[in-house]
């Protein structure tokens, strides 16, 4: 009995360059479910590769999911979704069961959202959602984005939303380690929310219980993305094998075989013990993730 996660087949019916960095992709997928969280996921899986990035349903309307996806020089889904390598309108792609975890306890009397570029579509879906589920809770939102990336009108314009804009630092680096350490907070009890480069979230994370003393129902804090300085080589290459596959008219078992065939040799010439070969399509989380609106 298959053990994979739930996935739906889905159409990329637009695709809108909203900055630079940001590609704004509508898809089409009947029968999908959401979770009804308001920073939920899925795991995009794009023509020619068999592994998933994970990304933010921005917001859901009928059959149509939005999905703001960060762009890069490189990348397993840059590529594709820049239009580089041909239009993405049209093309079939595949999602995987949605999740979430945003979760602010009843007593939370405001919302605390700081995240860079990758944060953008969960803190703004948020932020939208709130103003139904608990009108009237103010929401503080910090944004760490490129100048070129700032988008004045991407919140909801609603007078308990207050969004302040930074820029990164030095080469691009993050600083929200160092912001959240000397941000003002709200009186009370709230519900902080917060995510971004990995490194700097387990900066924060340890902040929030030592100095904060937040108790681990009052925040939640992702590791979106890890830095080119921590990212692992894939060991194998799924794209050449896949396209080799359909070229050869094999079945996506048959390939995925292939695959695995593929990634034993290579545990075993390098000595490492067995890893479970394949790549996940999806995967459980605990208090942190690395995951989708930005490329490992």
């Amino acid at each position: 009995m298959s053990t994979r996660a739930q996935q739906y087949d889905a159409t990329v019916v637009a695709r809108e360059q909203v900055t630079p960095h940001l590609v704004r992709l509508t898809l089409d997928v009947p029968g999908f479910v959401s979770t009804g969280i308001a920073d939920e996921w899925v795991g995009l899986v794009v023509p020619g590769q068999f592994q998933s990035r994970y990304y933010t349903v921005r917001s859901i309307e009928g059959t149509q999911l939005v999905l703001d996806v960060v762009v890069h020089s490189t990348g397993l889904v840059t590529e594709w979704a820049s239009g580089r390598s041909g239009d993405p309108v049209g093309q079939q792609v595949v999602l995987t069961e949605a999740k979430g975890s945003y979760l602010p306890p009843d007593d939370a009397g405001w919302l605390l959202l700081v995240g860079d570029l990758t944060a953008l579509p969960a803190m703004t879906r948020i932020a939208r959602e709130n103003a139904v589920a608990r009108p009237g809770r103010p929401v503080q939102v910090v944004a760490e984005v490129p100048d070129d990336s700032r988008i004045d009108d991407y919140f909801p314009a609603d007078p308990t939303v207050s969004v302040t804009w930074l820029a990164p630092g030095p080469d691009g680096a993050s600083r929200l380690a160092e912001v959240v350490e000397t941000i003002a907070w709200p009186e009370g009890p709230g519900y902080f929310w917060m995510a971004g480069e990995s490194a700097q979230m387990r900066a924060i994370r340890k902040h929030l219980m030592r100095v904060r003393r937040l108790p681990s129902t009052h925040y939640d804090v992702m590791g979106y993305w890890r830095s080119v300085a921590q990212r692992q080589p894939r060991a194998v290459d799924p794209g050449p094998i896949w396209r080799a596959g359909k070229a050869a008219g094999k079945s996506d078992e048959e390939i995925w075989a292939d695959y695995d065939a593929a990634q034993a040799g290579y545990d075993q010439a390098s000595g490492s013990a067995a890893r479970g070969t394949r790549p996940s399509a999806d995967g459980e989380r605990g208090s942190h993730r690395t995951k989708r609106d930005a490329e490992q």
